[in-house]
């Protein structure tokens, strides 16, 4: 039997450890073939391996998650990548599969969601963990700035989100390799955009439209 080839993404390697044995026991047929601890790193080990699926945390340093989706889908439009983060937030999980994911589930799931979301992927399906995305929800319409946040590059809304958490634009250069200047250019990119004039706007905004919480 051909092994289902598996490269396992997030920047912790403990977590890489407890995605292994998880998938080992659940999954006989599947084989980590490779692994990576940032953005970066994981598109190599995509060109290198090309595994059947990617499952992939968002938050990690470098070029950051979804950068990462974008960039993999660029060179593999049929790639397949399953998110698993500790995000529930609606608006990560549509941009994650306007990103080209595949799939969604939270780290906070039942064990058994991994293997059952992996294996309807490899079905050419997409899956959703129950209750991610409200069928209902109404979308607001001040300012509407959930459709400007949606709007965002990649990289505006990694750098929206880390601006709305508190780090300094010197820490943000830092966490996603980028010049002062550039973060700064984007910060102002991005308030003139939500039309506010400081960051403790943006990071209402941001707490209202659930990018981050308080």
């Amino acid at each position: 039997m051909n092994k289902i080839k598996v490269l396992l993404v997030d920047d912790h390697a403990v977590v890489r450890a407890g995605f292994k044995l998880l998938l080992s026991a659940a999954m006989p047929n599947i084989a980590v073939v490779a692994e990576a601890d940032r953005g970066e790193l994981a598109i190599q080990q995509y060109l290198s391996h090309r595994p059947d699926i990617v499952v992939m945390d968002l938050s990690m340093p470098g070029i950051g998650g979804l950068e990462t989706i974008k960039r993999i889908m660029q060179r593999d439009s049929a790639a397949s990548i399953l998110v698993f983060s500790v995000h529930d937030e609606q608006v990560y999980v549509h941009r994650a599969l306007n990103a080209g994911a595949k799939g969604y589930i939270t780290k906070n799931s039942a064990p058994n969601i991994l293997p059952a979301a992996i294996d309807i992927i490899l079905q050419g399906e997409v899956y959703i963990e129950r209750g991610l995305i409200k069928e209902n929800a109404i979308e607001p319409s001040v300012h509407d700035y959930q459709q400007i946040i949606n709007g965002f590059s990649v990289r505006e809304f990694d750098i929206f989100t880390l601006l709305a958490k508190g780090l300094t634009s010197h820490k943000i250069a830092d966490e996603l390799c980028l010049g002062y200047k550039t973060v700064a250019n984007y910060a102002t990119q991005i308030k003139k955009k939500l039309y506010v004039s400081s960051i403790a706007e943006l990071a209402h905004i941001a707490v209202l439209q659930g990018v981050v919480r308080h």
